[in-house]
C-alpha cells in the first residue's frame, strides 16, 4: 500500500475520532460520520443502516439521501443488497448495482439509479450490526485501499454503537443493552430463579478504536505480544508431562502467538490508524468470519485456538482481566458461552440459576446444575452479546426463557409463579415422613439421584429412600488428572457414611459420548452416543475399571455395597463386568482387607437390546434399573440432544409404555428388583403412568420427590392403568390427554 494511501487512511480515522469527540447527541455523530466518509471517498451517497430487530434494518443517516427517508426507511433480512450485506456478513462490491441478483430500487429515498455499489458488514466479534454503503453514480468498482478504509471504519462504528456512542438525543438507535429482551431456549434443569448477571468471561471493551500515535501502540502490541508469548511457554513448560492433547492445544496457541503473517496484518491495521486493541479485534472478527463458513472440524478447531489466543491479547492490552475486580452479586445468575464442571464446581450453591449459549441437556454443566438443583437454560443464543454483568435476569427453566432486563409485567407473573412453586414446596414438606402409598395401596419407593457430596443431605430433606443412582464420574471430570484409588476410597466412604445405612447405587465410570475425561484422548466419533461410552470403555480400560472397583469395596468397610454397571448392551458384557468385580473381590481377599458385608450387582437396561437378552440374565443379574433417557432416544431414534426431534416424542407414548410393560413383564417372572430413573421418573404425571404399569422404584433428582409422592398419594394405580389400556385399544398414540383429563375430573 502507498504512504499517501496510508496517511489517507489515518487522516480518515482522525476525523471519525474528532466527530466522536464533540458533545453532539447520537444522530448528529452518525450524519457526520456518513458525510465525512462521502466527502473522503468522492462518494456521491454514504449510508448507514443498524438493525431494528433481528429481521429489520433501518436506514439511520445518510449523506446523499432525501434526510426525511432517515429512520423510515426499512429492509427485510435479505432484501436488497443492503440486505443481502446483513444476511451473509460478506462485502458486496460492484459497478453495476442494477445487475446485481436481489437488486431493489428504493425510490422513497430519493435514490438516483447509482451504478457502483460498496457495501460493508458493520460486525463486532461475528456479530452483524448493520451496514455502511457508499454509491456513485460512475460505474466503478472502488479499490482495495478503499474497501479496506471502510472496513476499518465499519468497526469502529461497531465499537462506538457498543460503548453507546449514538445514543442521545434524536438517537440513531436505542442504547443497547437497556431494553428488555425475551430469549427462549433449550431446559436441561427445571426450576425458576431470579437474580443478576454475572458473566463468567466479561466481553472485553475496546474503549478507543482509533489512535494518532502508531508508534505507541506497535510498542503497546510488542510489549503485549511478548507478555502473551511468556504466558503461552510457561503453560507449556508445566504441561510437558501432561497429555498429548493438550500439549498440541499449546503448541498451536505458539505457533499462532508467533505467527508473522498474524503479527503483520494487526501491524498494518495500526499504521492505518487503529489502536492497538481495535486492530487485535478487527483480525479477531476476521477469523470468526472465518470460522463460521468452515466445515472441516480441523480448521475449525484451529480457528478457535486463534479466537482464544485473540482475547488473551485483548486482556493484556485493554487490562480487563478475568479479575475485574467486580464483585459477584447475592444473587447472582451464571451467563456464559459455555462451561466446564470444574469451573461451575468452584461457584457451587452461590448460583441462582445459569444461562448458556451453547451446551447440551447430557453435558457437565447439566449434570453438576441437576446436582446443585440450580435452574439451567442452555442454547440461549447471543445472551453472552445482550447481557451486562448487573443486569436483572429471570430464567425460566421449565420453559427454557430467559427475560433479560424484564418490564414490571414480566417481573410481576414470574414472581407469582415463583410464590406458587413455594407454597407448593411446603405443601411437600408436610409429607415428608409419609409413604408414597396410592389410594389403592401400592406403595413406591422414591429413591434421588446424586453424584457429588453436596447432593446427600438431600437424602433426609427430600424424603428418599436411598440413592437411585450416584454418578461416580463427577469426580473423574472435574479433575486435570486420573484421581488416585485412595483419593477415591474416602470419597466414597464419605458418600456411604452420609447416606446413615439407606442403600446407594454406585453407577461405575459413565465416560464417553458427550463426558470425556480432560485426561483422556478423545475420540472423534461421528455419533458418540451410541459409541465408545461407559461399559464399553471400562471393559477396553480394565485397569481404570479394577481401580475404581477396589475403591468402592475399600470404601464399604464391611458394610453392603451396591454395583451398577451403564449402558449394557448384551449379556456378555454384564457377564465381563461381572468377571471383573469377582477378580477385584478375590485381589481384595489376597491382600487381606475387609469385604462388603453383602454386594450386589446390576446393570442399567438404556438399550433395547437388552430387554430381549435371554432369560438366563434375568436370572443372573441382581437388579435392573431402566435408564429412561437414553432408552427413549434410542426406542424413538431421536437424539436427545436435538431440540429439533427430542421434544417430538412423548414418554407416554403407547409403544413406549407398552415397551416398558414386557420388561416389568420379564423382570417380575424372575423376580429381578427393577427400578426407573431418569427425568422422567420426577415427572408426576409420567411417573404415575409408569407405576400404574408396574415399575415399583422410581429414582429422581431430590426436588422432584416431593410433587411425585404429592400425586401418587393423591392417586388410583387401578384407573390409571385400565385409562392406559383403553387408550391403546383405540389406537391413541398418547395416554397422555385421556390421564390429564382423569386428573382433570380428580382435581
Amino acid at each position: 500500500m502507498a504512504d499517501g494511501t496510508e496517511s489517507d487512511s489515518r487522516k480518515l480515522l482522525g476525523r471519525l475520532r474528532e466527530a466522536m469527540a464533540g458533545d453532539d447527541a447520537g444522530q448528529a455523530r452518525l450524519d457526520k460520520i456518513t458525510q465525512l466518509i462521502g466527502d473522503s471517498l468522492e462518494a456521491e451517497v454514504c449510508s448507514v443502516y443498524l438493525f431494528r430487530d433481528d429481521e429489520t434494518l433501518e436506514l439511520c443517516a445518510t449523506e446523499g439521501l432525501k434526510p426525511e427517508s432517515v429512520h423510515q426507511t426499512r429492509l427485510r433480512l435479505g432484501e436488497g443488497l443492503v440486505g443481502r450485506v446483513a444476511r451473509t456478513g460478506e462485502i458486496v462490491n460492484t459497478p453495476d448495482a442494477p445487475s446485481e441478483k436481489g437488486f431493489r430500487f428504493m425510490p422513497e429515498t430519493g435514490e438516483e439509479r447509482f451504478s457502483s455499489f460498496l457495501g460493508i458488514p458493520i460486525q463486532r466479534l461475528g456479530e452483524t450490526l448493520g451496514v455502511l454503503v457508499v454509491q456513485s453514480r460512475e460505474a466503478r468498482e472502488f479499490s482495495a485501499d478503499e474497501v479496506y478504509a471502510l472496513e476499518v471504519v465499519a468497526m469502529v462504528i461497531a465499537e462506538m454503537a457498543e460503548l453507546g456512542a449514538f445514543v442521545g438525543e434524536g438517537a440513531a438507535l436505542s442504547a443497547r443493552h437497556q431494553q428488555p429482551v425475551l430469549m427462549r431456549g433449550g431446559t436441561a434443569q427445571e426450576g425458576a430463579a431470579e437474580g443478576h448477571v454475572w458473566l463468567h468471561e466479561p466481553r472485553v471493551v475496546v474503549a478507543n478504536p482509533i489512535s494518532d500515535d502508531p508508534v505507541r501502540e506497535l510498542e503497546r502490541l510488542k510489549g503485549a505480544v511478548e507478555e502473551l508469548r511468556v504466558g503461552v511457554d510457561k503453560m507449556l513448560e508445566m504441561s510437558r508431562d501432561g497429555d498429548k492433547d493438550q500439549l498440541q492445544v499449546l503448541e498451536t496457541y505458539r505457533m499462532f502467538a508467533n505467527s508473522k503473517g498474524w503479527m503483520r496484518r494487526i501491524e498494518e491495521d495500526i499504521s492505518r490508524g487503529l489502536s492497538a486493541e481495535a486492530a487485535v479485534e478487527k483480525e479477531q472478527s476476521h477469523a470468526r468470519a472465518r470460522m463460521s463458513q468452515v466445515s472441516d472440524a480441523y480448521l475449525r478447531d484451529r480457528l478457535a485456538d486463534l479466537d482464544d489466543l485473540s482475547n488473551r491479547l485483548l486482556r493484556i492490552l485493554t487490562g480487563q482481566g478475568v479479575d475485574t475486580g467486580a464483585e459477584l452479586p447475592a444473587d447472582p445468575i451464571l451467563v456464559a458461552r459455555n462451561i466446564g464442571p470444574a469451573e461451575l464446581l468452584e461457584y457451587g450453591r452461590s448460583l441462582r440459576g445459569i444461562v448458556l449459549e451453547e451446551g447440551s441437556v447430557g453435558s457437565h454443566a447439566a449434570i453438576i446444575a441437576r446436582a446443585l438443583a440450580i435452574p439451567l437454560v442452555i442454547h440461549a443464543g447471543r445472551v453472552t452479546v445482550e447481557a451486562l454483568n448487573g443486569d436483572h435476569i429471570m430464567v425460566d427453566g421449565d420453559q427454557g426463557l430467559v427475560h433479560l432486563r424484564p418490564d414490571d409485567t414480566v417481573v410481576s407473573a414470574f414472581r407469582d409463579k415463583i410464590a406458587m412453586q413455594a407454597k407448593a414446596q411446603e405443601r411437600y414438606a408436610s409429607l415428608l415422613d409419609k409413604p408414597a402409598k396410592t389410594r389403592d395401596g401400592t406403595v413406591i419407593a422414591l429413591h434421588m439421584n446424586a453424584g457429588l457430596m453436596a447432593d446427600l443431605p438431600s437424602l433426609d430433606s427430600s424424603g428418599a429412600e436411598g440413592v437411585g443412582l450416584f454418578r461416580t464420574e463427577l469426580q473423574f471430570l472435574i479433575r486435570n488428572q486420573m484421581p488416585k484409588r485412595s483419593e477415591l476410597v474416602a470419597l466414597y466412604s464419605r458418600v456411604l457414611d452420609a447416606a446413615h445405612g439407606k442403600r446407594v447405587v454406585f453407577r461405575t465410570l459413565d465416560i464417553g459420548s458427550d463426558k470425556v475425561l480432560p485426561y483422556m484422548k478423545a475420540n472423534d466419533e461421528p455419533n458418540p452416543a451410541m459409541g465408545w461410552r461407559a461399559i464399553r470403555v471400562g471393559l477396553d480400560k480394565p485397569g481404570v475399571m479394577q481401580m475404581q472397583l477396589q475403591s468402592l469395596m475399600r470404601a464399604a468397610k464391611g458394610r453392603p455395597l451396591t454395583i451398577m454397571f451403564p449402558f449394557v448392551a448384551q449379556f456378555d458384557e454384564y457377564r465381563a463386568a461381572m468377571a471383573a468385580v469377582n477378580k477385584a473381590l478375590a485381589r481384595e481377599i489376597r491382600l487381606g482387607h475387609e469385604l462388603p458385608e453383602d454386594l450386589e450387582v446390576g446393570a442399567m437396561l438404556e438399550t433395547p437390546s437388552l430387554a430381549f437378552a435371554p432369560p438366563k440374565f434375568f436370572e443372573e443379574v441382581g437388579f435392573l434399573s431402566i435408564g429412561g433417557n437414553d432408552l427413549k432416544q434410542f426406542f424413538f431414534a431421536a437424539d436427545r440432544e436435538n431440540e429439533r426431534v427430542r421434544r417430538r416424542y412423548d414418554t407416554l407414548n403407547v409403544s413406549f409404555l407398552g415397551f416398558i410393560e414386557q420388561i416389568v413383564k420379564r423382570c417380575a417372572l424372575t423376580n429381578t428388583r427393577l427400578s426407573f430413573c431418569g427425568e422422567d421418573a420426577g415427572r408426576p404425571v409420567e411417573a404415575l403412568c409408569l407405576a400404574a404399569i408396574g415399575i415399583r422404584t422410581l429414582s429422581m433428582r431430590p426436588a422432584s420427590i416431593g410433587p411425585v409422592k404429592s400425586l401418587l398419594r393423591r392417586s388410583n394405580l387401578g384407573e390409571v392403568a385400565q385409562i392406559i389400556k383403553e387408550a391403546r385399544e383405540r389406537g391413541d398414540q398418547s395416554v397422555r390427554p385421556a390421564v390429564m383429563e382423569w386428573l382433570g375430573r380428580q382435581a
